[in-house]
């Protein structure tokens, strides 16, 4: 038998308003006299509330009422105004403090987060403890918190949401979810009024009808979230980011603000990583570092490497590099208290060759590329070191391309030279074809002479025609947009010896088209 998952349901039910105050710099006091604080939105025509802290909830104001309204029952009712994108914003940072606990971290519609700690709970000393410490850390982001653990997503985010207990030994969840009102399966309002209206006013109301006759009249999903929080049936999570494929963490009694005390863990990690990565017989190419900061900020490093390695002195030297090359210096503010090394990209890694003497058979040469590019990436980011592509199409312009060096962008192969022929392309083209004015003999002779920049060539010797069609596969041309003109190019040596790479647009014989003559690229 294995044993069940188990899941954090975290509710933050003032969300947005302690967002606002924790934005506008007004720490709520508690007291008598502090006013109520309430959040607007302009709705049909008017200002209308939107959310409410404790103390404006318990002055009787409520959701969607007029602005006027409010002011005239509570006259020092404090106001600002309502920002989704702050809130969803908010509640990101807030998942991204809870992966202190867990990876599987997901969002629960606008103002809540469920956690799978399945398997974590005896590293926080208990579920009880990380359940303390899960709503403390969102305490310091000034958000108030109401948490249940459960055995399914939905019954612990329905628990936190209905009611006051938090933590129910497994074989109890059934019967204490059975109490829950019917509210608890968020479903729209009129069907929530219709089973009230009939007399269905629990969970275990609904339990004891059939479901055929549930679903028949309200819907097939009302029974399967009605499953889902009686504990029978678990979907799992989706978490908001892949799990790696290892991690290594490290939690501080005390925060940690040097980051030489900082580092020297993080290199024990990177030797705990290291060595899972050794039995596994791979390598890890893409890692990341995660500073939990007490106050609750979050700092994430993305370490990417050209080969696949195992060398946790490497991975160090990468990491501190990328440390000393950040815009936003990392900030150790009141310290760190945990941290975490992940590989969230690996590969099989086959074990180097020795020789008798006990040294490691190696590409030099393409190791000393790779530690290069490393390098290059830490201090100058993923995008800024590039390589070169080529693409399966016959259009010159976009045969050639550059990509991220570590991009997993597929090359297709590059033409093969003839041993002892000059090259059929130039290396490099012009950003733009240079029109150019030609004299050549029709229908499809190579040109004479022709004026490039004011200056004429006479041309001793030429190769060609090379056709090139356009693609009709396209769906620009499949659409029935005008499609480009038929090239025909040359390559053409001119009397100083000077090569150069030129086409004809159009063709003489099409009388709806009138050919010209272009300059794309010039041989070395």
């Amino acid at each position: 038998m294995t044993e069940p998952r188990r899941y954090l349901g975290l509710w933050l039910p003032f969300l947005s308003t302690d967002r606002a105050c924790r934005a506008l710099n007004r720490p709520r006091s508690g007291t008598a006299d502090e006013p109520p604080f309430v959040l607007t939105q302009k709705e049909r025509g008017a200002l209308r509330i939107a959310a409410l802290d404790p103390l404006a909830r318990r002055c009787k104001l409520a959701l969607d009422m007029a602005l006027a309204e409010a002011r005239a029952l509570v006259p020092n009712l404090m106001t600002a105004a309502m920002d989704h994108a702050a809130d969803a914003d908010y509640l990101l940072a807030a998942a991204a403090v809870c992966e202190k606990f867990t990876p599987l971290v997901t969002l629960r519609g606008r103002e809540g987060l469920i956690l799978d700690i399945t398997g974590c709970a005896h590293l926080f000393d208990g579920e009880e403890a990380l359940l303390i410490q899960a709503r403390r850390n969102l305490n310091r982001l000034g958000l108030a918190t109401r948490a249940a653990l459960a055995n399914t997503p939905d019954a612990a985010w329905a628990f936190a949401r209905f009611s006051s207990t938090e933590r129910l030994p497994p074989a109890t969840e059934e019967r204490a979810a059975r109490a829950l009102p019917v509210a608890a399966l968020e479903q729209e309002r009129h069907i929530t009024l219709a089973l009230t209206r009939a007399g269905l006013r629990t969970l275990g109301d609904l339990a004891d009808r059939p479901s055929s006759l549930l679903a028949a009249r309200f819907g097939a999903g009302l029974v399967d979230i009605l499953q889902r929080i009686l504990g029978r049936d678990d979907i799992r999570i989706t978490p908001l980011r892949p799990p790696p494929e290892i991690m290594a963490d490290k939690h501080f009694a005390t925060p940690i603000t040097a980051m030489e005390g900082l580092l020297a863990e993080l290199a024990r990690l990177a030797g705990d990583v290291m060595s899972l990565l050794e039995r596994r017989g791979a390598g890890g190419r893409g890692f990341e570092v995660i500073f939990f900061r007490a106050d609750g900020a979050v700092r994430r490093l993305t370490i990417e490497t050209a080969q696949a390695m195992r060398d946790g002195a490497r991975l160090m030297r990468l990491i501190a590099l990328k440390i000393t090359t950040l815009a936003d210096p990392l900030d150790p503010g009141f310290g760190f208290d945990a941290l975490r090394l992940a590989v969230t990209w690996g590969e099989t890694l086959d074990e180097r060759q020795h020789h008798l003497s006990g040294g490691q058979v190696a590409d030099e040469e393409k190791r000393g590329l790779a530690d290069l590019v490393d390098r290059l990436v830490a201090r100058f980011g993923r995008d800024h070191v590039q390589r070169f592509v080529a693409r399966a199409t016959h259009d010159p312009g976009e045969a050639g391309g550059v990509v991220p060096y570590l991009s997993p962008a597929s090359s297709a192969s590059w033409p093969p030279l003839e041993p002892g022929h000059p090259p059929l392309r130039p290396l490099t083209l012009f950003e733009r074809p240079q029109l150019i004015e030609a004299l050549a003999e029709v229908p499809d002779s190579p040109p004479r002479r022709f004026r490039w920049r004011r200056q004429l060539h006479e041309v001793a010797l030429a190769e060609g025609p090379e056709r090139i069609a356009p693609e009709w596969w396209h769906s620009h041309i499949a659409g029935g947009d005008h499609p480009p003109a038929v090239r025909d190019y040359y390559r053409v040596e001119d009397a100083t010896g000077q090569r150069f790479w030129i086409f004809r647009e159009g063709l003489y014989e099409d009388s709806t088209t009138h050919p010209r003559w272009f300059l794309h690229g010039l041989f070395a």
